[in-house]
């Protein structure tokens, strides 16, 4: 087992309320449940002694060339380790059975399948959970020769094995070894409970797992997604990246509410050894109701609407305790409070402290969020009703006495709030969706009001936003210094892709921000943000930079930059938040903004090369 993977060696697997990495060694070292800001159960991630881990591989002798490939079933969210040996070939599968449902589960399987499809392979089982970010003791019973189960403070963990287990003297582990000839398997079952304490012992993991059982399981997980990605209408050039990017944002939300959270993971450094570690299971604004608009303009529009649902129940709500409508996050069931502690037993990713649990910039101001609602909501029929069209439209009159203040921005910079432009961009946003809405679907409101806050926001980015002696709309009123987050300013309609000042402010960017196609946000060192240490490029930039490009008639720099992008994917086409000096993926993985972005960025490369070509070019 590599004590501390590349972040990048991982798939990930799940079945849309909590989710797990097994890195390219077959282990899974992350995992949270039951849902997936829930405390971790396997976390070496974070710290390869006290996180706790689940590794099924192939049990060779070091002297023995191995080779070993990690892969996704087509089109499915069925991960497959395979380890290629002289003596024989062996896989190892990993699989969640997705639950589509409304009704929050306390149960997940998590199960993994060990065969042989050529010669014969021997194979170890090395189970060691640690409940509660490795903080809580546990207790253990062995059932009979397949079976434990772990008892946490609230969690169980049943691990169930067509093999014999043996847990070990102390109770913390247990462990089993087999070997397997060609056409043979072997399977584990990992089931959490963490329903009511009374009842979990009695509950247990299930009837012991069968060849029988285990297939049904793999075909209903296989089936689900084959089923689902039938909605997709994308065919255009980049199938099978566009594919596995809708993919990851499915695994990434929470079907019960329909929010999609940011990432999968917490702590996970921008920076080795930096202290830019943050928590990113929970559900912003801004993230998610981009990622629906990626997801809704491939066709899945259930799970664009489902996160509606969300967005209006979060209005309706009410006021927060600050006196903002939004929070700028949740947790995935609404839950406003996200309390932000450091874990610090936790070493850290390669000694990346401190790790942080929560995140206390849901506290912050940042006022682009109600253009990113408002974008998600324009783009449904129904706004919930006369009801949540009056909920909408108080958040849209408030905003036009509150649009004007500072704030902490897009990045959620820690370094004092700043009259930032991309935050007054997407409050023109807020304004122009709402008029559009209003004027269409004939709904009262304020129009006049409306019309003198949008058009005030408009002239005040054009004011102030602007700098001449760099020719380019900049990152605040007080700076020259660009930032990659205006590349969205043609996307959403504020300036068109060819104006003069756009292609100016896009060339500065390039100059500024750009290295070899790959985009930083901003120049912290121009700009301090309150931070120490640096991060890498970022790659939801990078993609937003491709889209701009296109969309500017750049084809030729636009293709190149995308194909550029996709070289730094995982080998399972997967990608964290931040690309390094050195080509590595940094940040917490995977994340939805990459992927929504990838999927953006391949939608107007497609559209524009198409139109090239139609015109003969």
């Amino acid at each position: 087992m590599n004590a501390y993977p590349p972040i990048a060696d991982h798939g990930l697997v799940g079945d849309l309320q909590t989710a797990a990495l097994v890195a390219a060694d077959g282990t899974v070292d992350w995992w949270c449940t039951p849902r997936f800001d829930s405390p971790s159960m396997f976390a070496s991630l974070l710290d390869s002694d006290r996180g706790g881990h689940c590794r099924l591989a192939a049990d060779l002798d070091e002297t023995e060339e191995v080779g070993v490939r990690q892969l996704y079933l087509t089109d499915t969210a069925v991960l497959v380790t395979r380890f290629m040996a002289p003596g024989g070939v062996g896989e190892v599968v990993d699989f969640m059975e997705p639950d589509p449902s409304s009704t929050p589960s306390t149960r997940h399987r998590l199960i993994r399948v060990a065969r042989v499809v050529r010669g014969r392979l021997p194979f170890e089982l090395l189970c060691r959970p640690r409940f509660d970010y490795g903080r809580a003791s546990h207790t253990s019973r062995h059932l009979d020769d397949g079976s434990v189960v772990f008892h946490g403070p609230d969690t169980d963990l049943h691990v169930q094995a067509t093999a014999p287990i043996v847990l070990h003297p102390d109770g913390h582990d247990l462990s089993a070894r087999f070997t397997l000839d060609a056409g043979e398997l072997a399977a584990v079952v990992l089931t959490s409970d963490s329903g009511d304490a009374g009842t979990r012992g009695e509950r247990l993991g299930g009837p012991p797992p069968t060849v029988e059982s285990i297939t049904a399981a793999f075909d209903a997980c296989r089936d689900f997604w084959l089923t689902w990605l039938r909605a997709s209408r994308y065919r255009g050039r980049w199938h099978e990246m566009v594919t596995r990017s809708a993919i990851t944002l499915k695994l990434l939300t929470y079907a019960p509410t329909g929010a999609p959270i940011a990432a999968a993971t917490m702590g996970l450094p921008e920076q080795i050894g930096g202290e830019r570690n943050w928590d990113y299971r929970y559900t912003w604004v801004r993230d998610a109701s981009l990622s629906v608009h990626a997801l809704s303009t491939l066709g899945f529009t259930r799970d664009a609407n489902a996160y509606r649902r969300w967005l209006r129940e979060r209005l309706d709500a009410g006021w927060t305790a600050s006196g903002e409508p939004l929070q700028i996050m949740y947790r995935v069931d609404g839950e406003p409070h996200l309390t932000e502690e450091i874990l610090d037993h936790l070493e850290g990713y390669r000694r990346s402290a401190p790790v942080r649990a929560g995140n206390a910039a849901a506290d912050q101001i940042q006022l682009d969020i109600y253009g990113e609602a408002a974008y998600a909501l324009a783009e449904a029929k129904d706004m919930g009703g006369i009801r949540g069209w009056n909920a909408f439209a108080a958040v849209i009159d408030w905003l036009t006495d509150h649009w004007d203040r500072p704030d902490e921005g897009i990045w959620e910079t820690r370094g004092g709030r700043q009259n930032f432009t991309y935050s007054r961009l997407m409050t023109w946003v807020a304004f122009d969706r709402a008029i559009r809405i209003a004027t269409v679907y004939s709904r009262p409101a304020d129009l006049t009001r409306w019309q003198t806050a949008r058009d005030t926001v408009f002239r005040q980015i054009i004011d102030r936003g602007w700098n001449g002696k760099r020719h380019a709309f900049v990152q605040h009123y007080d700076t020259d210094v660009v930032d990659a987050s205006l590349l969205l300013m043609p996307r959403v309609g504020f300036l068109a892709p060819t104006d003069p000042d756009w292609l100016s402010t896009l060339d500065a960017m390039n100059d500024e921000l750009v290295s070899d196609s790959l985009v930083y946000r901003y120049n912290p060192a121009a700009s301090p943000d309150g931070l120490r240490g640096s991060e890498g490029t970022f790659n939801l930039c990078s993609f937003l930079y491709v889209q701009a490009l296109a969309r500017a008639g750049r084809l030729d720099q636009a293709r190149y930059a995308f194909d550029k992008m996709l070289t730094y994917a995982n080998h399972v086409g997967l990608f964290a938040e931040e690309i390094g000096p050195s080509g590595e993926q940094l940040g917490n993985f995977p994340q939805a903004f990459t992927h929504l972005a990838l999927i953006d960025a391949a939608l107007a490369l497609d559209e524009e090369l198409d139109r090239a070509e139609n015109l003969g070019r």
